[in-house]
């Protein structure tokens, strides 16, 4: 009778751990850069793959949005503050991160390989989509971490 119950606790313990752990990719809290703009392209969620991202490998930043335009160019514009600094910008083609022309719902999808000397903590990530005459078709911003665990050491 009490390995019984010793195997029920045993598997309930099992459970437990396994709904803590992390699934390592996490949905991103994503706020609009104007909350008072009706942009023509509304952002429905950022994931993050994995959460945190491990300096020097890669890592896969979704973002599901929707659209009742049809939009065949345009360019990405992204900034990356680490806390309050400004540490990063690039720019990208929109129709090299997902396929155009888009219109209805369309996932951006960009891969990025962090450094391994990137500092591990709290970043924000903003970004602008704008269209082929530099309108402002949406400005998100959303939080990511970098975690403390590199490729061949834990700092």
């Amino acid at each position: 009778m009490a390995t019984k119950q010793h195997f029920l606790l045993f598997a309930a313990a099992a459970m437990l751990v396994l709904l803590l752990l992390p699934s390592g990719s996490t949905a991103a809290a994503v706020e609009y850069c104007n909350k008072g703009r009706d942009y023509s392209v509304k952002v429905s969620g950022v994931e993050v793959v994995p959460d945190p991202v491990v300096r020097g490998e890669p890592a896969t930043f979704k973002i599901s949005a929707s659209t009742d335009k049809n939009i065949t160019t345009g360019k990405l514009v992204i900034d990356v503050a680490y806390f309050i600094f400004h540490v990063h910008s690039e720019t990208h083609n929109f129709c090299d991160e997902t396929s155009c022309p888009a219109t209805g719902e369309f996932v951006l999808a960009s891969k990025q390989t962090l450094p391994s000397f990137t500092p591990p903590g709290s970043y924000t990530l903003t970004m602008k989509l704008l269209g082929d005459s530099n309108e402002e078709l949406t400005c998100i911003s959303f939080g990511f971490s970098i975690g403390f665990v590199t490729p061949n050491a834990i700092i």
